[in-house]
């Protein structure tokens, strides 16, 4: 079956909700208030689907001229090293374009991941860690 990778400018939260708690990301799935505004304040989200099947997201902020921030790259855990992930980190290149960099943090199981991919560590980030 043939992987379809798209922008979407909507969501159904239900189905988006389904997708994060099958893919194993650490996200707060059960406030689901809390899910919807991540969602809908993301001005660029990737999707990955077969035959309608909801599969991968990377949820994305961006200007769309200098930098984009990969919020989320979740593919679903029944569909993980299939190059599914990869596909949509090419989607956000293409969708923003090689003036743009990416960025984004990785949860520490994903820490070899990335460089496999093309990205290149950092040590110039900083953050103040939420309080929940």
């Amino acid at each position: 079956m043939t992987i379809v990778y798209q922008q979407e400018s909507s969501f159904n939260l239900d189905e988006m909700l389904a997708l994060y708690r099958a893919s194993g990301i650490n996200r707060p799935t059960d406030n689901s208030a809390r899910m919807a505004i991540m969602l809908a304040s993301s001005n660029l989200l990737l999707t990955a689907r077969q035959n309608g099947q909801l599969l991968g997201l990377a949820r994305c902020l961006t200007d769309k001229a200098y930098v984009v921030y990969i919020c989320d790259l979740l593919v679903d855990q029944a569909y993980q090293q299939q190059g599914i992930g990869k596909a949509l980190l090419a989607a956000v290149q293409q969708a923003t374009g090689p003036q743009v960099q990416q960025l984004l943090r990785s949860a520490p199981s994903a820490m070899q991941y990335y460089p496999q991919v093309g990205f290149t560590a950092i040590d110039n980030a900083f953050h103040i860690q939420r309080q929940y």
